[in-house]
């Protein structure tokens, strides 16, 4: 069995809300693999965006316990927390973020950069990366000559350009129309297939989550159920194919599960 990349335990997150305690997260325990690809999906409100930022130590729980690899980063300052993150998480948001004024390659060598590795060291593995993601004639423009999913694709460059083992994704294909959103997710799958990234995705999209070896459904602050799709592999081969209706295959992914 493959070691845990994160492990969950008893995660519990509390909110002050005009003076009244809001329980987001009431007990949430949770393991993910190495190289694995996980969908968190659920109707909003459920917690999902808030375990995904603890998981990716933006956030901190209320109570219980998340290690990160072999490390407990339980009650971490946020100078620890944050080296953690920059060494091991990568981020890819709904909101891609990329910097207007600097050109895609640009973008994608500023994490290296923040962290004082040269111009010449960055340049090769980020232009690496937009070759990848099918944009290497495009590296010299700037965020407003891209289109928005030529923008999420610098965005996902950028948060692998530093090799993490964690890959965090939350709606990354929420402002996309659905032919751009389905090359995001296949990339997300190729990424995981070369590189052996984990991937953790948040999201509404009902066909994405159905594309994925593996889907947490989430129901007021707590896992409601956690599905393993056998036979699914996680590829952009698996991901161009038309997902089967429910009915068809007994899906425990209720299309309630992804609204709202």
């Amino acid at each position: 069995m493959p070691d845990p990349i994160v492990v969950c335990e008893g995660l519990q997150k509390t909110f002050v809300h005009m003076g009244r305690p809001l329980e987001v997260l009431r007990g949430i325990d949770l393991r993910i693999d190495q190289g694995e690809v996980v969908a968190i999906v659920g109707q909003s409100g459920a917690g999902k965006s808030t375990l995904l930022h603890i998981i990716g130590t933006l956030d901190v729980p209320s109570k219980g316990r998340i290690r990160l690899g072999r490390e407990d980063v339980t009650g971490l300052s946020s100078g620890k927390l944050a080296a953690i993150r920059n060494r091991t998480i990568g981020f890819v948001f709904q909101f891609h973020h990329l910097l207007p004024e600097f050109s895609a390659l640009e973008n994608v060598m500023m994490p290296g950069l923040i962290q004082g590795k040269s111009q010449r060291e960055m340049e090769k593995p980020a232009m690496s990366l937009l070759e990848e993601v099918g944009l290497k004639s495009r590296a010299t423009h700037r965020p407003g000559e891209l289109s928005g999913g030529e923008q999420q694709r610098v965005a996902l460059a950028r948060a692998l350009v530093l090799s993490p083992k964690l890959l965090l994704a939350d709606e990354p294909t929420g402002n996309l129309d659905s032919k751009t959103g389905q090359q995001i997710q296949n990339q997300f799958f190729e990424m995981n297939k070369r590189h052996g990234t984990t991937i953790v995705v948040v999201t509404h999209d009902l066909s994405f989550a159905r594309s994925m070896p593996r889907v947490v459904t989430m129901k007021d602050g707590l896992v409601d159920s956690d599905e393993r799709m056998p036979g699914r592999e996680a590829s952009a081969d698996k991901a161009d194919e038309a997902p089967p209706s429910p009915s068809s295959r007994g899906d425990t992914v209720p299309a309630r599960a992804v609204e709202g």
